[in-house]
């Protein structure tokens, strides 16, 4: 048995063993005793007072969940889950008109993603607040959420690809958001045997075009070989140009890879030069290369989501283009790869390592330069791991997965098996401090942590087991996030909170980057939605065949129209209705008796559309669904749905005073409203 296995046996009893004793062990009544602070102190620390702010937003991957979440530091109040790849009964994202296209794919309506990993756009490396990126993981796709509105405008599909994992990690100027494959498959996609995977399968590694709202698209593809390929992130300063991902499974095994998998003592990192790829697509070395993708697009102006399916993309293969890959040797099973501030030092996290690789740019360009290779894999030169690596964290504990910086000259590593995060020196690579976390840690987090500039206060540990932590909600707990002072020499555990789905990865900026900016509410004059209606007497019910559309206006405390005639069981109606309230954070809802979708909600000046059909014959009311003033629950109205042979006239009951100003008088006796 290979070092490397016997290895992963040893950890994974060990790993078993220490959050069994640490669940065994746990009182039943819990002290703040791990964190070195009195429990007066911690809470002192993270306390905001009624009606104060915190001082930074984080924005947490969602996993399972598919969305974002949105929280404060240090209070680790929840603000907002933020609907991205998965319908969200909330707001009625992906069921209504408006949003549905957001969810569109080659494999069609797709209501259900694995969100892991958040990324905030950037300027000369420093995260600068405009907008937040999200991959798709099940359904490779990327996603941009707009950071005024906290609202997601754009999805884009990356085709050739499967398992969106390492995603989307941005180059300085966010000209690019880059994704890999995590699982190699034939591509183009063919029916071969599993079993002649290291013949047929390949991974791709996909630039996005991003800088330019509504308009990300594929800029090009890199062809590679079929191993499975983890996270990225970006060079900086002299690192600037060049994207590191690492690569698991170079066997290329295709069954039990956590046997098969594990053969080798090391696996790679992928150094790819972006600019050589530029220059060898500007020299015509790019090759047309099919694959199928859809494009998502919310307009802004219109609040409609549209879609449209391109074809065929660029790409570019290792062996045509000098110089555009090479791999650097790396303990086994990488994990995370992070880039220091500076943007020398290149730290992996090997899952089934004794040690903290890290790798010098300034070794990797000298090592480049004088072919110090090993061998070379489908085109791409493998350089000698001492001809690369500037130093080695040792014993630093059980699992290192990723690495964050504080801005300081010191880095922090998660430690998924033995359950801690670790501090170390960078360039002494001497561990400084040590932290039990609650339980198995995945991603950790320092605001800006992985840019030009940390923020360095706190630390984040995304942990993905809580077992003791919180009350028992039966056999699924919520995971947890705890907050860690990093301010001092000495890591502090401030808070523990429970979370959404589960955390990959977040990213945090102080609350004064968003704040000054965020959206209060649209203005009726900036909406251009097609069925906006902008007053009362403008609304109003049209028949065309058997579709009919409802104009309507929501405002405290009523909607209008509010009594509709005329609508034939077979009929396909649709509510555009629109809030009319020009004061921030006045919401109104709507939902009808007898539909199969959702409510949805209406954000101050907005307009949304929901499709109704109607079952049966009868009386359908409609009301608000978010409480909205002392009259909330006046604020309905009803549907009559007759037999189309009963000839039921379409009416619109408007009030007397609205009739008036639209230049017509209500007839005295029974009147319905305007016709329309």
């Amino acid at each position: 048995m290979k070092s490397s296995v016997k290895l992963y046996a040893a950890v994974g009893y060990i790993g078993i063993t220490l959050s069994g004793l640490a669940y065994a062990c746990a009182p039943s009544v819990k002290t703040n005793a791990s964190s070195g602070l009195l429990a007066g102190d911690a809470a002192t620390r993270t306390y905001v007072p009624p009606g104060s702010y915190d001082e930074y937003y984080a924005f947490l991957s969602g996993g399972f969940s598919g969305q974002v979440t949105v929280y404060g530091l240090p209070s680790g109040r929840l603000f907002k889950q933020i609907p991205v790849f998965s319908q969200f009964p909330q707001t009625g994202y992906g069921y209504n008109e408006d949003t549905k296209a957001m969810l569109t794919t080659t494999f069609g309506q797709v209501p259900w993603d694995d969100s892991h990993h958040t990324e905030m756009s950037l300027t000369d490396g420093v995260p600068d607040g405009r907008w937040l990126f999200i991959n798709g993981n099940n359904t490779p796709r990327i996603a941009r959420i707009d950071l005024k509105k906290f609202e997601t405008e754009e999805i884009l599909q990356i085709p050739n690809a499967a398992g969106g994992h390492a995603s989307p990690f941005a180059t300085p100027d966010t000209k690019y958001v880059v994704s890999a494959t995590r699982f190699s498959v034939p591509i183009p996609q063919t029916d071969v045997p599993i079993d002649s995977y290291k013949k047929n399968f390949k991974g791709t590694i996909t630039f996005v075009r991003a800088d330019q709202p509504g308009k990300m698209d594929v800029a090009f593809q890199i062809m590679m070989p079929g191993y499975d390929y983890d996270l990225g992130h970006a060079g900086k300063g002299p690192s600037d140009g060049w994207f590191f991902f690492t690569t698991y499974n170079s066997e290329e095994a295709n069954t039990k890879l956590e046997v098969n998998a594990s053969q080798a003592d090391k696996d790679y990192i992928a150094a790819i030069n972006y600019k050589q790829a530029e220059k060898c697509i500007a020299d015509g070395k790019g090759k047309s290369f099919g694959g199928s993708y859809v494009h998502n697009y919310m307009n802004p102006a219109t609040g409609i989501a549209t879609s449209e399916t391109k074809t065929g993309v660029t790409m570019l293969y290792p062996a045509d283009c000098d110089g555009l890959v090479y791999y650097l040797p790396t303990p086994k099973s990488p994990h995370g790869v992070d880039i220091d501030p500076s943007g020398e030092y290149i730290v992996a996290g090997g899952k089934l390592a004794t040690v903290i690789p890290v790798h010098s740019y300034t070794k990797m360009i000298k090592a480049i330069a004088d072919k110090q290779f090993e061998k070379t894999i489908d085109g791409i030169p493998v350089l000698r791991y001492q001809a690369v690596v500037a130093g080695e964290v040792q014993k630093p504990g059980l699992g290192p997965l990723h690495t964050e910086f504080d801005g300081k000259g010191n880095a922090y590593t998660s430690m998924f098996i033995s359950s801690e995060v670790v501090k170390w020196k960078l360039g002494t690579w001497q561990v400084l401090d040590r932290i039990p976390v609650y339980y198995s840690v995945g991603h950790l987090m320092i605001p800006g942590g992985d840019s030009k500039k940390p923020w360095g206060k706190y630390l984040l540990a995304l942990d993905k087991i809580t077992k003791d932590r919180y009350l028992p909600t039966g056999p699924e707990g919520s995971r947890s996030a705890q907050l860690i002072d990093i301010s001092g020499d000495k890591m502090k555990m401030l808070l523990d909170f429970p979370t959404m789905g589960e955390p990959h990865y977040a990213q945090a900026v102080p609350a004064s980057l968003l704040q000054p900016g965020s959206l209060k509410f649209q203005k009726l004059t900036d909406n251009h939605n097609p069925d906006v209606t902008t007053a009362e007497a403008a609304g109003g019910i049209t028949r065309k065949g058997k579709r009919v559309d409802v104009k309507m206006i929501a405002i405290r405390s009523h909607f209008a129209p509010d009594n509709l005639e005329g609508i034939e069981l077979g009929d396909t109606v649709y509510f555009h209705v629109t809030n009319i309230e020009q004061d921030w954070n006045i919401a109104h809802g709507f939902a009808v008796f007898g539909a199969n979708t959702s409510g949805v909600t209406l954000p101050p000046g907005e307009t949304r559309t929901l499709r109704w059909v109607p079952q049966a014959t009868g009386i359908y009311p409609f009301y608000c669904t978010d409480f909205c003033s002392a009259l909330h629950q006046e604020m309905q109205g009803y549907v009559r749905v007759s037999a189309p042979e009963m000839h039921v006239p379409l009416s619109a009951n408007i009030s007397k005073v609205a009739q008036t100003q639209n230049g017509r008088m209500p007839a005295e006796h029974g009147d319905h409203g305007e016709r329309r």
